[in-house]
C-alpha cells in the first residue's frame, strides 16, 4: 500500500500530544460531539479531529468511554503493521476535557468504500480494512469511514463503536465473502493473536482484551472472509 507523506521533520504523535489544540468548528453528521481542531507545535499547524468524553451520547450497548476506543484501534493498526487507522491520541488537557485526539487525513471526500472498491488498485488495502475489522469487532463501518488520501493510501476512521466482547460486527465491507484472506494479513494476526499488544490494557477492559485474541484466532483458524447473516447486519446509513 502507498506510504502517507508527513511533513518534513514531523513527529505526528508527538505533535498530537504536545501541541496546542485550538477548535475550529463542529463536524456536521456526528451523532457524538466531533470537532475539527488545530494542533501546533514550533511553528507546525496540523489538523486534527478532536472527539471528547463529554460529548459522547450515551448508547445502550455501548459503555461510555468510545475515545478510548479511537485510539485502541490505531494501537491495534500499528500492531498489526498495517497502517490503515491515522495517529490518535488520548489526551487530557484540552478544551473540552479527556478525549482522543486522531491526525486529519485530507482525502477526496467523494471516494469511500463502494467508489474505491470499482477499482483493483486498492483490493488488497480493503481486504486489511475488512480483517482489521474482523478482530476490532467494528459494529460501524460504514462506507465514508474509508479514506483514498493525495498519495493513494487508504486509510479507516471512525472506530469508538468497536472492541465489545460481544459479536457486534456491522460492516459495508461484504464483498469478499467465502474468499481466502491473504496469506501476509493471516500471519500478521496470528502474530498479534500470540503477543497481543500491551498499549491496549489501559484502553480496554480484560474481557474486550481476551475478546481481541479469540477473534484474531478465530480469523486465523477460518482463514476466509465470512458470510454476513442476521448477526452480522450493515449499519444504517451504509455510507
Amino acid at each position: 500500500m502507498p506510504q502517507d507523506q508527513r511533513p518534513p521533520g514531523t513527529d505526528p504523535l508527538s505533535l498530537l500530544a504536545r501541541g496546542e489544540i485550538e477548535l475550529q468548528g463542529r463536524m456536521p453528521w456526528s451523532s457524538n460531539g466531533t470537532f475539527l481542531a488545530t494542533v501546533s507545535e514550533c511553528g507546525i499547524i496540523q489538523a486534527a479531529i478532536y472527539k471528547p468524553h463529554r460529548a459522547e451520547r450515551p448508547l445502550w450497548d455501548f459503555p461510555g468511554g468510545l475515545y478510548q476506543r479511537e485510539v485502541a484501534a490505531y494501537e491495534l493498526s500499528v500492531a498489526l503493521g498495517w497502517g490503515l487507522v491515522p495517529e490518535t491520541v488520548l489526551r487530557d488537557e484540552a478544551p473540552l476535557g479527556t478525549g482522543s485526539l486522531q491526525w486529519f487525513i485530507e482525502a477526496d471526500f467523494e471516494q469511500h468504500y463502494f467508489t474505491l472498491l470499482e477499482h483493483e488498485q486498492y483490493r488488497p488495502a480493503l481486504q486489511a480494512v475488512a480483517t482489521f475489522d474482523l478482530i476490532a469487532n467494528n459494529a460501524d463501518r460504514k462506507s465514508g469511514h474509508c479514506l483514498l488520501d493525495g498519495e493513494g493510501k487508504i486509510w479507516g476512521i471512525d472506530h469508538g463503536l468497536c472492541f465489545h466482547a460481544q459479536p457486534k460486527l456491522r460492516t459495508v465491507i461484504w464483498d469478499f465473502a467465502g474468499e481466502p484472506i491473504p496469506a501476509p494479513l493471516l500471519d500478521d494476526v496470528a502474530r498479534l493473536a500470540e503477543d497481543p499488544p500491551a498499549a491496549l490494557r489501559p484502553l480496554l477492559d480484560d474481557g474486550e482484551r481476551a475478546a481481541v485474541v479469540r477473534r484474531a484466532r478465530a480469523v486465523v483458524r477460518s482463514g476466509r472472509f465470512p458470510e454476513p447473516g442476521e448477526a452480522r447486519p450493515y449499519p444504517w446509513p451504509l455510507v
